[in-house]
């Protein structure tokens, strides 16, 4: 049996606003704020139901959705719909639910799921981080004052 070692996703996601960090280098993705355009992809596992194919329909019409399609996701994207009619229930248990937060970060539609995959809605302006003025520095505030005062 192992321990440690490095984990799917593992430490702090990407900042876009980081002002210098290597894992924060690259291209970030903007996603169009309007959402993916036209229909939703045809349903690719056995017979939905009515549920199924609503949530369907506005998962694809989500920013995110334009990478799904062009990576191919619609299985992905079809069992995480499945897996949220089931978590939906009353009396699902909580790994259902647990699976559908899984699948939202790995799909993208939760914030730190965003952050991971370097995608962001809308071309935002970036906050840029200010450093603070330098005050004096520790050696001066550490002097000895003479006198005792």
């Amino acid at each position: 049996m192992s321990k440690g070692g490095a984990r799917v996703r593992s430490g702090p996601a990407p900042d876009p606003n980081a002002i210098r960090r290597e894992r924060d280098e690259g291209e970030w993705i903007a996603l169009p704020p309007a959402g993916r355009e036209g229909p939703a992809p045809d349903w690719p596992l056995s017979t939905a139901t009515k549920r199924e194919l609503d949530l369907w329909r506005s998962e694809w019409a989500r920013p995110q959705a334009v990478m799904w399609e062009r990576n191919g996701q619609e299985l992905e994207v079809a069992m995480f719909v499945r897996a949220v009619r089931v978590a939906e229930s009353a009396k699902a248990p909580t790994a259902a639910r647990t699976l559908v937060r899984q699948l939202m970060d790995s799909l993208g539609i939760t914030v730190p799921g965003m952050n991971s995959l370097k995608w962001r809605i809308g071309s935002a302006p970036q906050v840029v981080r200010e450093r603070p003025e330098s005050g004096p520095s520790v050696k001066d505030r550490l002097k000895v004052v003479q006198g005792g005062a």
